[in-house]
């Protein structure tokens, strides 16, 4: 027995605004039937959940599924399928594109009838409904997408496959969920291990979907991850099909292939830490674009190999965000790389935060004050040489507030120090300095007689 093991097709599934995206899932898809399901003359193909990106399929989704299952068809190669959660019915209906797929013929939609308790069914074929079918020596079982309750209802799924296996066919049971320890997001309900594993012994090979990233459990449970990344982020995940052959004592070797057509994705970092301009900051990004970006060669290759890429800028911005040209760093790196699509994402710390970030826990009040104040005015590229000079000036004045001496008194020891600062070559605008130290002075003295208020500080 021959089979062929897919999930998370997103048929539909459009990002970016771009038409070409949509066709990326298509031609994924397509590649896929062609040089995997039927060069390999498997014996039947699983599709484990969210076929179609959204239950609402458009006119386009619909031709790029009929034109996969319309081939498989013709080559009389049998197909199973399951609803995810993307392609699920909704609650207030019965009725969704993957169950008229089924009642046409493409394939049979499996899944536990609950209306009277949780009971596997066999296939009816003039019905067009069931929970498992025989196929080529294999009893496939499907369910639905359980959301927060698949831990609940394994115990359910337990009893009823006791019930409908088949000791002498190769078991499988095809399932849509998250998986305890795959994912990234602690917060997000998956089915546990310890409630997985309870159905060992009653399945053979667990057919996984939902997870857009391969991953095996006991050579027994697998998740081919999806054909195509969905996002940005999923572009380093592994994911592919699952080519699985068993043999006539139920060994089986699961092969997981990732040679058919899918998007390049690159993402690039470059960190703006104490480049003084954006003029720099622009070069800065161009050169790391030129050195580890991949170029489409419109050339030698079709469309489907230009890439799409993202440009994430970090560190901490000694300047205005406002102030770097984002659209310019976009169109430069699309023109030379040829690529399908750029963002630049902007993940610099502004300059108002992550201050003193070094600095050690047990230093004082006045220490910590002078480092903070000290790496505020270092942030402006206009004054970062003369940040302590300026910070002392500031605590200075402060403290001339507190002690409640005349704003003439304030006055003048900022105008000395502005004025000896004036006679340094390169001195910056003697007005912006000054009222940087006003403002800061102001501020300062504020913070502190408030919290003097409120803990009776002397």
């Amino acid at each position: 027995m021959k089979f062929l093991h897919i999930a998370d097709v997103h048929l539909g599934c459009r990002r970016y605004n771009i038409d070409e995206r949509t066709k990326d899932f298509a031609r994924a898809w397509i590649d896929v039937v062609r040089h995997h399901a039927v060069a390999n003359r498997v014996d039947f193909v699983l599709i484990c959940g969210d076929f179609f990106n959204s239950r609402k399929v458009d006119p386009e989704a619909m031709n790029h599924a009929m034109a996969g299952l319309t081939l498989l068809r013709d080559e009389g190669i049998p197909v199973v399928a399951i609803e995810g959660n993307h392609d699920q019915h909704d609650a207030v209906t019965s009725h969704s594109w993957m169950r008229s797929l089924s009642a046409w013929g493409y394939f049979k939609l499996l899944e536990p009838q609950t209306s009277e308790g949780f009971n596997l069914v066999a296939w009816d074929e003039d019905g067009h409904a069931g929970s498992y079918v025989d196929i080529a020596g294999a009893r496939i079982f499907g369910t639905h997408w359980f959301g927060t309750s698949t831990d609940t209802a394994i115990p359910l799924l337990c009893d009823a496959l006791r019930r409908a296996r088949d000791e002498g066919l190769f078991n499988i049971l095809m399932l849509h969920t998250d998986v305890e320890g795959q994912l990234d997001r602690p917060n997000i309900p998956a089915l546990s291990i310890a409630r997985m594993k309870e159905m060992q012994g009653l399945v053979d090979y667990v057919a996984l979907g939902h997870t857009h990233k391969r991953f095996e459990i006991d050579n027994w449970a697998f998740n081919p991850g999806s054909l195509e990344a969905c996002s940005i982020d999923e572009y380093r995940e592994e994911r592919g099909v699952y080519l699985v052959e068993v043999g006539a004592d139920k060994q089986l070797t699961a092969t997981h292939l990732r040679d058919y057509r899918q998007r390049p994705f690159q993402r690039l970092n470059y960190d703006v830490s104490g480049v003084e301009s954006p003029a720099a900051v622009h070069a800065g990004v161009m050169e790391v674009v030129r050195t580890e970006a991949r170029a489409h060669d419109p050339a030698t290759e079709d469309e489907s190999r230009a890439s799409i890429i993202e440009i994430n800028l970090r560190g901490h911005l000694g300047f205005k965000n406002s102030d770097l040209d984002i659209a310019k760093m976009r169109g430069e790196t699309r023109e030379l790389m040829n690529a399908l699509h750029v963002m630049v994402t902007n993940r610099s710390v502004p300059v108002e935060y992550a201050v003193a970030a070094d600095l050690d826990t047990e230093a004082t009040r006045q220490v910590r004050e002078r480092r903070i104040l000290e790496d505020l005015i270092a942030r402006d590229t206009r004054f970062r040489a003369r940040a302590p000079r300026l910070a002392g000036l500031i605590l200075e004045a402060k403290q001339a507030v507190l002690n409640d001496d005349p704003p003439e008194r304030v006055l003048e020891i900022i105008e000395h120090e502005i004025d000896a600062e004036a006679d340094t070559p390169d001195a910056p605008d003697a007005a912006a300095e000054a009222e940087l130290v006003a403002t800061a002075t102001a501020l300062n003295a504020l913070e502190r007689n408030a919290s003097k208020a409120v803990t009776g500080d002397k």
